[in-house]
């Protein structure tokens, strides 16, 4: 039987815990109200539920199909071959990871996890290398959706262009340091040698890595079991995700948004006591140098992109408008929406679904660094850039 951690049934930090609790709950109750609170919990757990989780859910199981496709036909195999010079130097990654990028750029974080049930997928890698999927995957999430609102955007003659290209940019490079951030754990967790699927008997490394396993059956019998399949991997992701992504979501968007658009509480979905936005008005003296901030009420953008990116990019069109945002926040909004997107929300959920969840905390830091250091490097490099102008 597997030995657990025990505690005496009643200790010291029950007593913590409540006090912690019970002042925290409070607050929130005597801002909002202890009735829209609890209104506004609820509401807000459902809401994420249909528009959120379900919306996930659908695109994990089309991430899913096509993933297997892709692992029953060889497309892995040879994006591992063609990108592993890339993928190698960058993230110390084989280059079928080059695929979990461009899966969760044209969709979503937790659709690399559709890639990593796979066993043509996973056996590339070392058992170092699989729980940092979950931070090369958040890097990317949404990333198209992001750069073409960015795009889009009004702009009253600012290089927003630039600016979106410079984010991307900048979004790379905090994924690079997230994932060797987060590669530095791993390996003192699992070692640098063993890889994720084990080899048989008779099996060596080469066939392992040069031979796939393909399903019984013709063309298209082998097409229809493989979309399905993989379909099925991304159903078990979608509800994977959900606990982490109504609790945790819930209480951040409860910490990042106000009250209604008049101005007071009335119970509905994503009302909240705006927590953050005041703490990054506070922080506006470390902030402004390091971002370059055209307001103070700017850091609300990448403080929402912790719980959700959708909602953060929300928040620009009416900054751009007011003039309280410009370019060169479009470049630090972009880079840190798309590295971070929502990973407050995700992973929690997305490392428990890669069997990792005691890691989740260095997760979380590592990405925390990568995000900051995105929206750093798109502040200078719109600055050097706009100087050369």
């Amino acid at each position: 039987m597997e030995n657990r951690k025990t505690k005496n049934a009643v200790s010291l930090e029950t007593f913590v815990f409540l006090v912690l609790f019970g002042v925290g709950a409070a607050t929130i109750g005597m801002t909002m109200g202890g009735g829209n609170m609890m209104k506004t919990l609820m509401a807000t757990a459902y809401e994420l539920l249909l528009d959120t989780v379900f919306n996930i859910m659908a695109i994990a199981v089309i991430a899913g199909a096509l993933s297997g496709i892709f692992s029953e036909f060889g497309v892995i195999a040879l994006l591992n071959k063609l990108l592993s010079p890339l993928m190698k130097p960058l993230y110390n990654l084989p280059g079928a990871a080059a695929i979990g990028v461009m899966t969760t750029y044209l969709s979503d974080n937790p659709a690399i996890l559709s890639l990593a049930e796979d066993r043509n997928f996973k056996k590339y890698f070392k058992k170092f290398q699989l729980p940092v999927l979950c931070n090369l995957g958040t890097s990317f999430g949404m990333g198209l959706i992001v750069t073409t609102f960015m795009i889009g955007l009004n702009s009253d003659g600012e290089k927003i262009g630039l600016a979106v290209l410079i984010g991307n940019i900048a979004a790379v490079i905090g994924s690079i340091v997230s994932v060797r951030m987060m590669m530095h754990f791993t390996k003192k967790e699992f070692g640098t040698t063993e890889y994720c699927i084990p080899l048989d008997k008779n099996e060596n490394m080469d066939d392992l890595l040069n031979k796939r396993e393909i399903r019984d059956g013709g063309v298209g019998r082998r097409l229809l079991e493989s979309m399905l399949e993989g379909g099925k991997n991304g159903v078990d992701v979608g509800l994977a995700i959900i606990p982490g992504v109504l609790a945790i979501c819930t209480v951040v968007m409860i910490l990042t948004n106000g009250p209604s658009a008049d101005g007071t509480y009335t119970g509905a979905a994503y009302e909240g006591v705006a927590l953050l936005p005041w703490l990054g008005e506070k922080l506006d003296f470390i902030l402004k140098p390091l971002f370059g901030f055209s307001s103070a009420s700017a850091v609300a953008v990448p403080i929402t992109a912790l719980g959700a990116a959708g909602a953060a990019i929300g928040l620009v069109p009416n900054m751009l408008a007011s003039g309280a945002a410009h370019a060169n926040d479009v470049a630090v909004f972009t880079a840190m929406c798309m590295c971070w997107s929502g990973y407050l929300s995700t992973h929690v959920a997305m490392m428990s679904s890669l069997k990792v969840s005691k890691m989740t905390g260095k997760a979380i830091v590592s990405h925390t660094i990568g995000g900051l250091c995105a929206g750093i490097v798109a502040n200078f490099l719109f600055q050097l850039l706009s100087m050369i102008g």
